[in-house]
């Protein structure tokens, strides 16, 4: 059984949040969402961002970096996105969509960070 829904709900509480998805970066295709679709396009949002994931992959593999991508954020002028790759779950990563005014960016780090280590698939 997943707790999918339950995850992106409790990301979507986290101050200032505006919308949460679970995406599959081989696929690009949103396995779940939580939050307001009308902000911005989700289906949109989690192709673009797979694409932004693929790239950084691909960046350390031709680094020869061997490491792991913990979180990318991406500010924007009104908003941060917030792209967590769960360690226990490779291939997928949970975008969260921050409205800059309202969020304190530390502690979403943190609370996604969390969340993502709940995720049961």
């Amino acid at each position: 059984m997943t707790n999918v829904d339950v995850i992106l709900k409790d990301a979507v509480n986290i101050d200032g949040a505006v919308a949460a998805l679970l995406v599959d970066y081989q696929s690009g295709m949103a396995l779940g969402q939580a939050g307001d679709a009308t902000v911005l396009n989700l289906d949109v949002a989690a192709a673009g961002n797979t694409d932004v994931v693929r790239a950084k992959m691909r960046t350390m593999e031709s680094l020869g970096l061997n490491d792991k991508i913990e979180d990318i954020l991406i500010t924007l002028g009104s908003a941060y996105h917030l792209i967590n790759l769960p360690e226990d779950h490779p291939g997928l990563f949970i975008y969260l969509v921050l409205d800059k005014s309202r969020a304190n960016l530390a502690m979403a780090r943190h609370k996604l960070a969390s969340l993502a280590k709940q995720l049961e698939i």
